[in-house]
């Protein structure tokens, strides 16, 4: 398409038409190629990284009452301009313009937090230590941030990282998804309005070679990433190598757990929210039911149901429908795959969404929401993240069953319980191998002031994104041991190692 925009990246506070090859952005409800997006050359990758770093030594020096007024402008900026962003969203994902919008809220709480980050680096004092002596501790940014984010949450992702490092004194450079990248270059231009220095936020789009130059570079200090499980660990094992510090979030298989006193209309619900909901790529989707035996046939029915009514279509539309596309034909085929799996398994198809199709929309990445009954638990289609409108049945006989199906389990991002016995749900609390646990909530994404993330295959690093935890990692302490002495006294020679008496 020779009219087709071409999407640059953000280098020192301005856009930057690439050098190199590009990349096709589709619209996923019309499969039409709406733009190309510029892939980094390795000279762009080392400009866009000096940059960020040289304006890190000078933002670094900025003081903690302009650095918050830049992010309270950031948030008052965002919050008047988000249905802009959401159109965005929506036109280059295919989600619905309602879960956009979702998504920007939920990232605007990160940026809130970020407003109040002076009570969140605060070191700590401590007089007279020992004799004369004090001991305090101080918080110091890192240095550049690299910010690896997905496809699926082009706004959110990015949005768990980089108030909180800019906040701290950092710089960023993020490189987000090459399905969907104009969201970054929104926000660079919002933070520009708002008064960020040139190069404190910087967006670097392109493929593996972008993120093997920030894993590589000497000039980034830290990555943090969101995606599936095998690039998390590449990313964990390559940044780690080369001495960053990392937080690699990774794939998910999230269990629905399903007791026989849980209110089953309550449970339908849900689980059609959380297994369909911007079309099941969200890695706290809830892909599997756990369903004990004796109200298995009873919830299929109501989850049936409901999936009738669901409208299916694009995202954009006046009448906005349920649930949009997915964001490729290739990914669209391979979640289509696993239910040809599961199918060749044993598995009973209850609902098929292959072959669906959206009038007016042929060309459209659609998948119908589909539910499957006995999945055997040794089929890819369970042991596998299939991110896409899937929803598994899995009949169980007990509690304890479904638990240990659970803790068996590669993965430890999230899951939930739908019960009324709070006995239950206090052992479920404390038993599963999880980071996140949902009790009658089936999507458990913590609020910005406590910290995302799982165990196991879910997390690579020790630090989960934002809260405390994103503080924490997007600084570093410093302890300083002090002594002014007093001019009347003298300590005098002593070789022996320091003591407190």
């Amino acid at each position: 398409m020779s009219n087709t925009p071409v999407i640059p990246h953000w280098i020192n506070g301005e856009r930057r038409e690439g050098a190199g090859a590009t990349s096709p952005v589709f619209n996923p409800a019309t499969g039409e190629e709406i733009a190309a997006v510029s892939l980094a050359t390795e000279s762009e990758i080392a400009e866009a990284i000096a940059t960020a770093h040289t304006a890190y030594e000078s933002w670094s020096r900025q003081s903690v009452a302009r650095r918050q007024a830049i992010i309270f402008k950031f948030r008052e900026l965002l919050n008047e301009r988000k249905g802009e962003l959401a159109e965005i969203i929506t036109r280059e994902h295919g989600k619905v313009l309602s879960d956009a919008m979702g998504e920007i809220l939920r990232g605007q709480e990160v940026v809130e937090l970020a407003t109040g980050f002076p009570h969140l680096i605060k070191g700590a004092f401590s007089e007279n230590a020992s004799t004369g002596i004090d001991v305090y501790s101080i918080k110091q940014p890192i240095g550049v941030a690299g910010i690896i984010s997905p496809f699926n949450f082009p706004a959110m992702v990015p949005m768990w990282f980089f108030p909180i490092a800019i906040a701290a004194g950092n710089a960023v450079v993020v490189k987000p998804s090459e399905k969907n990248p104009s969201a970054s270059i929104w926000l660079a231009e919002l933070w520009k309005e708002a008064g960020l220095p040139d190069g404190v936020f910087t967006v670097l789009n392109g493929d593996k070679l972008a993120v093997d130059g920030l894993l590589h570079s000497d000039q980034v200090a830290s990555i943090s990433f969101v995606g599936s499980t095998p690039i998390a660990k590449y990313i964990y094992e390559t940044a780690a190598a080369n001495g960053k510090r990392v937080q690699a979030l990774g794939g998910a298989k999230n269990h629905m757990l399903v007791l026989p006193d849980a209110d089953l209309d309550l449970v339908a619900d849900q689980a059609i929210n959380a297994g369909y909901g911007a079309a099941g790529e969200r890695c706290m989707a809830i892909s599997v039911v756990l369903a004990i035996e004796s109200v298995a046939d009873e919830l299929i029915e109501k989850i049936k149901s409901r999936m009738a009514e669901l409208k299916i279509g694009n995202g954009a539309d006046e009448q906005e429908p349920d649930m949009g596309p997915l964001i490729t034909a290739e990914h669209r085929n391979k979640v289509a795959g696993y239910i040809d799996i599961a199918e060749e398994d044993g598995a009973d198809v209850v609902v098929d969404g292959r072959g669906f199709k959206v009038p007016g929309c042929e060309n459209g990445f659609f998948l119908g929401p589909t539910l499957l009954d006995r999945v055997p638990t040794d089929s890819r289609a369970y042991t596998e993240e299939i991110f896409g409108p899937v929803l598994s049945v899995v009949r169980i006989q007990s509690f304890d069953e479904g638990v240990e199906l659970i803790n068996s389990g590669a993965f430890g991002n999230g899951t939930a319980i739908f019960t009324n016995d709070g006995g239950a749900a206090r052992r479920f609390q404390n038993e599963v191998q999880v980071g996140m646990i949902g009790i009658n909530v089936p999507i458990p994404v913590p609020v910005a002031y406590h910290s995302f993330g799982g165990w196991k295959a879910s997390l690579f690093g020790d630090s989960k994104a934002y809260g405390v935890h994103g503080f924490d990692f997007f600084t570093r302490e410093k302890a300083v041991t002090s002594r002014w002495l007093d001019p009347a006294k003298h300590g005098g020679i002593n070789l022996g190692f320091p003591q407190n008496d």
